[in-house]
This record gives C-alpha cells, sequence and structure tokens, in this order.
C-alpha cells in the first residue's frame, strides 16, 4: 500500500543556504528591507542564496535582488556561467520571465459562432 505524505516548507528548505524563517522574512521583505536584512550575511552565502532563490520560478525578482548586493567573481565561484549571467542580470532593470506566458502576438482570433454561409 502506497503512503501519503504531506509536502512542508522544510521539504523545500533542505538546500536552502539560510534558515527557513529567514529566507521567508527575505522572500517578503520589501527593497529597502531586503538590504538591511542581507546586511549580516556573508557575501558567499549571499551568492548561494541568489542563485537558490533565482532557481524557483515564484522567487526569480529577489534572486536578482539578492545578486545584486554581490560581486561578480563571487557569484562566479559559487554558480559558474550561472552565476556569471545572474549578475548580469542584477545589474540590469528587472524584467519579469516571460516563459510559459501567452502573448497576443501571432494568435489566431478562434469564433466560437461557427461559419455562416448563405447559399
Amino acid at each position: 500500500m502506497n503512503q501519503v505524505r504531506l509536502i512542508t516548507a522544510e521539504d523545500f528548505a533542505d538546500d536552502c543556504p539560510v534558515p527557513l524563517g529567514l529566507a521567508t522574512c527575505l522572500m517578503r521583505a520589501d527593497p529597502e528591507t531586503l538590504l538591511d536584512l542581507l546586511d549580516g550575511i556573508p557575501e558567499a552565502t549571499r551568492a548561494r542564496l541568489a542563485l537558490w532563490l533565482y532557481g524557483r520560478s515564484h522567487t526569480h525578482e529577489i534572486g536578482v535582488r539578492v545578486a545584486a548586493t554581490c560581486e561578480r567573481s563571487c557569484l562566479y565561484r559559487i554558480g559558474g556561467p550561472v552565476g556569471d549571467a545572474l549578475h548580469e542580470l542584477s545589474r540590469q532593470p528587472y524584467t519579469a520571465p516571460s516563459h510559459g506566458m501567452h502573448g497576443g502576438g501571432g494568435r489566431r482570433q478562434i469564433s466560437l459562432g461557427g461559419s455562416y454561409r448563405t447559399g
């Protein structure tokens, strides 16, 4: 018989570089408070945190903001080419990823009314 187990926040926190409570506070913080919260965290931990946050679709933006507090060399040392790309991204105005989103461009209109023929 299969056993069903509920998934908890701790299941996702196993690889988080900071305690789950702090990660939660960071995710909910406004930009000014975020900088205060990050102030006591060593740069290597911030770099790991930036990569961890950016790797989840619902925390992309906060990952970019955390990456902005790190030097390129540290992000590269922690994340390789991904860390380098995240550094570049963190130095540009943030735009939400568009993957999985459907834009209106190029889509055909669909009519549910059927065609009307005379004749």
